[in-house]
């Protein structure tokens, strides 16, 4: 899928997100990575003017893993997910202490939302 507004400046900006490699990020790319998985994820991905923490084209869907910084972040989350969704993509979020905490329940509740 192409984005005809995708905004090219944001990909050194998404190189940068991938290096720093956030604890919760790094588990969860681990898991969707494996082969046994079944589909391919990309990380830290130019999205138009966003960049999203986890998209599968193959299945139009975003994953995000929310932390701390987006407690004061709401309206802009919100405006995110309805760019999102208008262009066609499904949405999944999790928290950072979900991932951190139960990563086994995350993944099996992503490959329930993937069949819906």
């Amino acid at each position: 899928m192409t984005f005809a507004n995708y905004y090219h400046k944001l990909k050194p900006r998404a190189r940068e997100l991938r290096r720093q490699g956030i604890l919760v990020e790094t588990l969860f790319w681990k898991q969707v990575r494996a082969k046994k998985f079944g589909y391919h994820f990309y990380r830290q991905k130019p999205l138009g003017n966003y960049i999203v923490d986890f998209y599968c084209p193959a299945l139009k869907l975003v994953v995000e893993i929310d932390g701390s910084s987006h407690y004061d972040r709401k309206q802009y989350d919100k405006l995110r997910e309805e760019f999102l969704q208008s262009i066609g993509l499904r949405v999944i979020r999790f928290s950072d202490v979900e991932v951190k905490d139960n990563i086994h329940s995350v993944i099996k509740t992503l490959k329930e939302k993937m069949l819906e």
